[in-house]
């Protein structure tokens, strides 16, 4: 949904999704509207002319042209906007990737590497460079987010308030080429996958105790949100059965590497995003992720 106009009279442009169009031409009364979300993707409110008067200071915002409505999901409404009934917040919470525990991240690359066969785990070298391991998942590295307000104006010691605490991620990846999977518990069970084969996982605090915890640490060691800290995410990836028992997919949308830091011999690759948003407030990350198999 989109405003098209916002000079004069409010007009609005509202187009299902392709998921809304395909539940609704099911026509078995599974289409029910039952949540829908707001967003401001369009808006600079760094535009916001503190120097003007009042009457023109976001002249330059109103003004923005507004995108029309479109029906693809997974790339509408990246920045959804929140209401919480309090006007005495200094600070929003962010999602932060944090490495320091199991340092997972390749700097080489800048992305997580996922090794999606057990050929493939046998030719890394986890000192050279940081693996995850997408068959023996529980012997590679883990993937972790901090969720909190990143601001030393703010003392960790400080509990964050309970409005601020994100209570459930949504993690969302393509579901062709991998599983949302923990250590030490049981597998995600996927929510819904829309006709772009994204698979949404939707995790709560207190439910998915695996995935989702407390974050109790009043000092800096080992973290990376600077003040008030809420809950952390911590999850691994299981490659999908196509990536592990097959270069199909590989031919297809990735490509080949000769050498690269920390394995043996020539790979084969493909480049994928992982998206985390919290549900509480409404933050967001995505994870750069490489999934590479042995030639």
């Amino acid at each position: 949904m989109a405003f098209l106009d916002n000079s004069g009279d409010i007009i609005i442009d509202a187009v299902l999704t392709d998921t809304g169009r395909y539940r609704l031409a099911k026509g078995d009364g599974s289409f029910k509207i039952s949540k829908f979300a707001l967003g401001d993707d369009e808006v600079d409110y760094a535009l916001y002319n503190v120097t003007a008067s009042d009457a023109v200071a976001d002249l330059e915002i109103m003004q923005t042209p507004v995108l029309e409505a479109f029906t693809n999901n997974a790339s509408s409404m990246k920045s959804k906007l929140v209401s919480i009934p309090r006007n005495n917040i200094l600070y929003m919470p962010v999602l932060k990737a944090n490495n320091e525990p199991d340092n997972a991240l390749n700097t080489d690359i800048n992305m997580y590497a996922v090794a999606v066969d057990e050929t493939t785990e046998d030719n890394t070298n986890q000192t050279l460079a940081p693996w995850l391991f997408g068959e023996n998942y529980t012997n590679g590295k883990g993937l972790r987010v901090d969720q909190g307000i990143d601001s030393t104006a703010i003392s960790p010691k400080y509990a964050i308030e309970s409005d601020l605490m994100e209570q459930q991620y949504i993690v969302k990846m393509d579901n062709r080429l991998a599983r949302l999977v923990s250590k030490t518990g049981p597998a995600a069970k996927i929510a819904f996958i829309d006709d772009d084969n994204i698979a949404s996982y939707y995790l709560t605090l207190g439910t998915d105790s695996s995935y989702i915890t407390k974050n109790a640490s009043t000092t800096q060691a080992g973290e990376t949100i600077a003040g008030p800290r809420g809950t952390t995410l911590n999850f691994t990836i299981q490659a999908s059965i196509e990536l592990n028992s097959s270069t199909y997919l590989f031919t297809m949308l990735g490509g080949e590497e000769t050498s690269m830091t920390g394995i043996t011999g020539e790979v084969r690759y493909i480049d994928s995003t992982i998206s985390i948003q919290g549900a509480t407030t409404g933050a967001q990350i995505d994870l750069p992720v490489r999934f590479i198999k042995s030639k």
